[in-house]
């Protein structure tokens, strides 16, 4: 480890692990560890899964599918965004002509 990387430890599902990341990371990373821990246990709760391997399998993809929809949010919010900009340019353009009309 270099001097700006600490080792953490987390607890994913009853297990540790002993983790390096940046110091600054540190608290993404224990929440990060919370957050899978919580969605193996739904997991396991849901499909009976024992094993940990699929487990954390189930969560992963579950918390893709999350990402995935959250990223498509996004771009939609961002499509709006730049749409309603887009809308605005144009009716400045089109009201610049009609004043050089009249």
């Amino acid at each position: 480890m270099n001097e700006h990387t600490v080792g953490v430890d987390v607890h994913i599902l009853d297990k540790s692990y002993r983790i390096a990341c940046p110091e600054e990371e540190r608290e993404d990373l224990v929440a990060s560890a919370r957050l899978l821990t919580d969605k193996m246990r739904e997991a396991r709760g849901a499909a009976r899964v024992l094993s940990s391997d699929r487990l954390a399998i189930m969560a992963a993809l579950n918390l893709a599918h999350e990402l995935l929809l959250l990223r498509r949010q996004t771009t939609g919010q961002e499509l709006d965004r730049r749409m309603a900009t887009l809308a605005d340019r144009i009716e400045s353009a089109l009201n610049i002509g009609n004043e050089s009309a009249v």
